[in-house]
């Protein structure tokens, strides 16, 4: 899961640690047992920015694989800035959270930590949404 959180002209992003470089991206993760996709993108967001956050829409799936032959699978999800917990200690291997244009993250997409993360901003800044109604949850 991966969320796009914008506020003011600005996107959520986080600085993370990988393999000894510092790395940008979205606040992304993992599904837990019992989660559905949308409750994964909050808490995701929440453990890696501290911010709460709420999904408004799907931006769509990304299917990728990096160079060493490992598969990725994004469920992307447009969301909004609901409250901030500063004193919320973010995951391990998260430098900061921090607010940036997209121009900027443009700018240094050597620092991007795959091509998923300008693939989804460039699909969310042309305006591809999709009503969270698609995802289905089965008991």
């Amino acid at each position: 899961m991966a969320t796009v959180v914008a506020r003011a002209g600005q996107l959520l992003l986080v600085e993370e640690e990988k393999q000894g470089r510092r790395v940008l991206n979205q606040p992304a993760g993992h599904l837990e047992p019992g989660e559905s996709l949308v409750e994964a993108a909050v808490r995701e967001t929440l453990e890696e920015t501290a911010w709460e956050v709420r999904p408004t829409a799907f931006i769509g799936a990304y299917q990728w694989n990096a160079a060493d032959g490992t598969p990725f699978l994004r469920f992307a999800f447009a969301a909004e800035p609901v409250a901030h917990h500063p004193e919320r200690a973010l995951d391990h291997g998260i430098v900061q959270a921090l607010w940036l244009a997209p121009a900027a993250l443009q700018a240094d997409m050597a620092r991007l930590r795959s091509p998923l993360v300008w693939q989804t901003v460039s699909d969310w800044l042309a305006g591809q949404r999709y009503p969270l109604s698609l995802l289905r949850r089965l008991p």
